[in-house]
């Protein structure tokens, strides 16, 4: 089966620092490193290096084409991704010592995808395969609609965060994840708690003490415990486990056995420093004892 992914491209700048830089502070980085990101390249790139078969919709400007011949050259279809006079959207990401990080995220083109690639890509899928969104793309509502019309399993990452942006695609939906921070804000937003959401499958990401489970089909909550692992950079750490989880579902796995899988994959991109580009494969993932 394939997994349809409407996803962000973003280039990422990451600069190494002494600390998170304060207002009003002026800090000098220690290293600098560009490559391709975005939750929703991470995220395909993941569920390629994971052993699924991956289609991306999205766009990009007119003025560079090296992440799309990135995606490409990892495995990923980039046949639905458009052209755009937006340019294209990058991020800044600043990385402490200690792993954790402060990003600043232009849009650009993420947020001009035409609907037009969204239902030729759609006009290619069939019944039983997936998609997965994420909150940096126009047309969420939209294209989980359509899908869940036309039979595809549909999967949302809730972030970045937006409770309004999260009711939007509540209805068409059969897979939430979101971190605990999300899942508290959207508590707050509805009144209702993971399980109350009338989504079957619902993964709380718990950082360093693993994951939740809200298994919708027989009202049970499962905990998994994270990996213990040193971090030297969390970056795209979220996007490389919800991919894991995903590819692993669509490869025949459980959700017991996704997530497990996932939490590895987890843990061993945060010893990495960088994005897309050093999302761990499938076979260093299952080799990985930390």
């Amino acid at each position: 089966m394939t997994i349809w992914n409407l996803g962000s491209i973003n280039i990422d700048n990451t600069y190494a620092m002494h600390h998170i830089v304060a207002p009003g502070e002026t800090l000098a980085a220690t290293e600098l490193l560009t490559g391709l990101g975005g939750k929703g390249a991470n995220m395909s790139v993941a569920m390629v290096r994971a052993g699924a078969k991956v289609a991306h919709i999205g766009a990009v400007g007119r003025d560079l084409d090296w992440p799309v011949a990135r995606l490409a050259e990892y495995g990923v279809d980039t046949g639905f991704i458009a052209s755009s006079d937006v340019a294209t959207g990058h991020a800044i990401i600043t990385v402490d010592r200690a792993g954790e990080n402060a990003i600043i995220v232009y849009p650009g083109a993420n947020v001009v995808v035409p609907i037009e690639a969204v239902k030729a890509a759609l006009g290619e899928a069939r019944p039983g395969d997936k998609l997965v969104m994420q909150n940096e793309t126009n047309l969420q509502a939209e294209t989980a609609r359509l899908a869940h019309e036309a039979g595809l399993w549909v999967a949302y990452a809730a972030a970045p965060f937006s409770a309004e942006s999260v009711a939007a695609v509540l209805p068409y939906i059969d897979f939430l994840i979101l971190n605990e921070i999300e899942a508290a804000q959207l508590q707050d937003a509805t009144g209702k708690a993971p399980d109350q959401l009338g989504v079957r499958d619902v993964v709380v990401t718990l950082g360093g003490d693993g994951a939740a489970w809200y298994d919708g089909a027989n009202a049970q909550k499962h905990v998994f415990p994270a990996v213990k692992v040193t971090p030297v950079d969390t970056t795209g750490a979220g996007d490389t486990v919800t991919g894991y989880i995903l590819a692993g579902l669509d490869n025949g796995l459980s959700m017991p056995e996704a997530i497990t899988l996932a939490m590895k994959a987890g843990a061993l991109m945060v010893t990495r420093h960088g994005t897309a580009d050093v999302i761990p494969q499938l076979g260093e993932v299952q080799a990985f004892q930390p």
